[in-house]
């Protein structure tokens, strides 16, 4: 017996599903006798105000679920987390992973019809259980995206006294920049920030000899006209390669070193140690 995507506790019955099963992953009890398929939700946020229906009206998802739907370079955990503010009861499915916070009114956003915790508010929960290089990654996106500013970022945290991960959150958010167009470029800014090495420019202009712009480099020191490049899977399209081409020669015609990193090498002492040695080569010590 084919059931649609919501259904009676007594269809399911009918057509074999068993209470043991209905209390699983795929299916959600909206009332005692309404039940929706999760699976057949088309997306993140479709399955989100799903789940929305059975949560109190104070719930706001949280950590790395409003980090995915924030904009921020991680995915959607499989369980998906929300805040509630404290009480002597917290609901509990399987689906979730509930945490108490005393939001206020400003630690909460409304995004697509779906209550969110604020950027400010995300980071510093995420500043728990992230390793500083992936926080600041984070905190990147949500200034790429105009989430938040770095004002009201410091604002959060000034008022968040021995609350779990501020120190850490505290120390990542001077590092921050919204110019960090993925992942990748956050994770080698922060290594080489936090190294013995120069602090390098985001997005560093290439102009040839007339002052034209001719090309950027995702990292980079002007003063010793030496660049870092990341390059994920898209730049194995053929068009995307014959760009690189391009770009390459034209940086190298006009002096610069350009690093060239892929994900084999996205680690800290790979990128730390060939950008020592590209900076030695051009006069730094």
């Amino acid at each position: 017996m084919a059931l649609p995507p919501t259904f009676s506790a007594a269809s399911a019955r009918a057509a074999g599903l068993t209470r043991a099963r209905l209390r699983g992953p795929s299916y959600l009890r909206l009332t005692h006798d309404l039940v929706v398929r999760l699976d057949d939700a088309i997306d993140l946020r479709e399955r989100l105000q799903l789940l929305a229906a059975v949560l109190p009206a104070d719930a706001a998802y949280s950590h790395r679920t409003a980090a995915a739907l924030l904009g921020a370079w991680l995915d959607p955990p499989a369980r998906h987390h929300v805040a509630l503010r404290p009480r002597r009861v917290l609901p509990q499915r399987a689906e979730l992973v509930v945490h108490t916070r005393a939001l206020t009114t400003a630690d909460v956003v409304e995004l697509d019809g779906l209550r969110v915790t604020a950027a400010p508010q995300t980071f510093l929960d995420l500043a728990a259980v992230l390793p500083p290089e992936e926080l600041v990654a984070v905190g990147d996106a949500f200034l790429r995206r105009g989430r938040t500013t770095p004002q009201h970022l410091l604002q959060r945290l000034a008022r968040a006294d021995r609350v779990r991960g501020v120190v850490r959150a505290r120390a990542c958010a001077p590092l921050l920049s919204g110019a960090a167009m993925s992942r990748p470029e956050s994770l080698m800014r922060y290594w080489l920030l936090t190294s013995e090495l120069p602090d390098p420019v985001p997005q560093v202009p290439v102009h040839d000899r007339r002052g034209n712009e001719v090309a950027h480099g995702d990292l980079g020191y002007p003063q010793w006209r030496v660049l870092l490049e990341y390059e994920g899977a898209h730049h194995a399209d053929a068009d995307t390669f014959g760009t690189d081409i391009d770009r390459y020669s034209l940086m190298a015609a006009d002096g610069w070193l350009a690093l060239r990193f892929a994900k084999r090498h996205l680690n800290r002492p790979t990128v730390l140690d060939r950008t020592r040695r590209a900076l030695m080569s051009r006069g730094w010590s």
